[in-house]
């Protein structure tokens, strides 16, 4: 079968489109997907950058999120049949093989019946980006109706699924965006308040809109200058939580303010083999299926290429400031 091969750590020039050994079923509770698409996440491109998470991986298959019709059942499967429609966050790691191929094969278990509504390149660009929106707003962030959240860079991947995840909890949005075009999209997704930051940066427009205040829950999709100056526009014992390394900080005003401090990285169960934790994920997709299919969450694919255009998928996501999602059609 066709795949993108990650051969080497480094550039995008790295992967390569080649043909390798289809795989095939080897336990009874696996199922076979014939991929149609495959999400490409900033954690992609950071497994080319810096290597894979196992020894003597490469070269490797990458891409955790795919989507696609299920040709093949092991005896023990029941859960799925030959021609269902299914999504999922599974592989790409440098463990088990990615999405960035033409078929996988993957356990029951992490699997989902894809909303009916969405499309594959659509399926393909959610798991990782829901799952990831999910934890921080929810379990990490213990968001309630009637609070206020604002979610940095709201046009993201992770922030503009956050947004509509937020709305279905009946909280107040807020969202930083950089220019009036991506306003407008926060906008269409349900945002109730947004913040162009490349004016005037963020700080005192949420003091602003908070009644001096800050936030019930910051999200922070960005990195450690934004953790660092959202510290000060989070309410007193309010929440925040930030999908990366904040790295050195001074966290006097945190600890004065009396906040919770909440880490999200939606690839630990899998990389630490918790499955139970792994179930919560395959949860939240049943969920986000079901609202999908009522038109209460939309996935935006702001580009989408063919599997043998991967290199430039990849130069996309690290040149920033990408709307949405960018998938590759299998």
């Amino acid at each position: 079968m066709k795949a993108i091969l990650m051969t080497a750590t480094g550039q995008p020039e790295v992967l390569k489109y080649q043909d390798i050994e289809e795989p095939e079923i080897t336990e009874a509770t696996q199922i076979k997907v014939k991929l149609q698409a495959a999400g490409v996440n900033p954690v992609d491109t950071k497994i080319r950058r810096n290597g894979v998470f196992y020894e003597k991986a490469l070269p490797a298959v990458l891409g955790c999120d795919g989507a696609g019709i299920v040709v093949e059942a092991g005896a023990k499967a029941s859960q799925f049949k030959a021609g269902d429609k299914v999504w999922f966050c599974h592989g790409g790691l440098g463990r088990e093989q990615g999405n960035y191929a033409e078929y996988t094969v993957v356990d029951q278990r992490w699997v989902s019946l894809m909303p009916e509504t969405f499309s594959f390149s659509e399926a393909a660009a959610a798991p990782l980006v829901l799952i990831t929106a999910w934890g921080a707003l929810f379990d990490r962030g213990g968001l309630q109706a009637g609070q206020t959240v604002l979610i940095h860079a709201g046009a993201g991947g992770v922030g503009h699924v956050a947004i509509q995840l937020a709305k279905q909890k009946g909280a107040r949005v807020i969202t930083t965006v950089s220019s009036t075009q991506k306003a407008e999209f926060v906008k269409s997704l349900g945002a109730d308040e947004v913040i162009i930051y490349t004016q005037n940066g963020f700080t005192d427009a949420v003091s602003d809109l908070s009644g001096g205040k800050g936030a019930d829950l910051v999200f922070d999709t960005v990195g450690s200058a934004v953790f660092k100056e959202s510290i000060a526009v989070t309410a007193h014992f309010g929440r925040l939580v930030t999908l990366l390394d904040p790295g050195e900080l001074n966290l006097g005003e945190a600890r004065m303010r009396n906040l919770l401090i909440g880490f999200e990285l939606m690839l630990t169960p899998i990389l630490r083999d918790l499955p139970e934790a792994r179930d919560k994920h395959v949860e939240i997709l049943d969920q986000c299926a079901k609202w999908a299919d009522k038109g209460l969450i939309k996935l935006h694919v702001s580009k989408q290429l063919s599997l043998q255009e991967a290199t430039e998928a990849h130069k996309l996501i690290e040149a920033g400031h990408t709307s949405g999602k960018v998938v590759l059609s299998v």
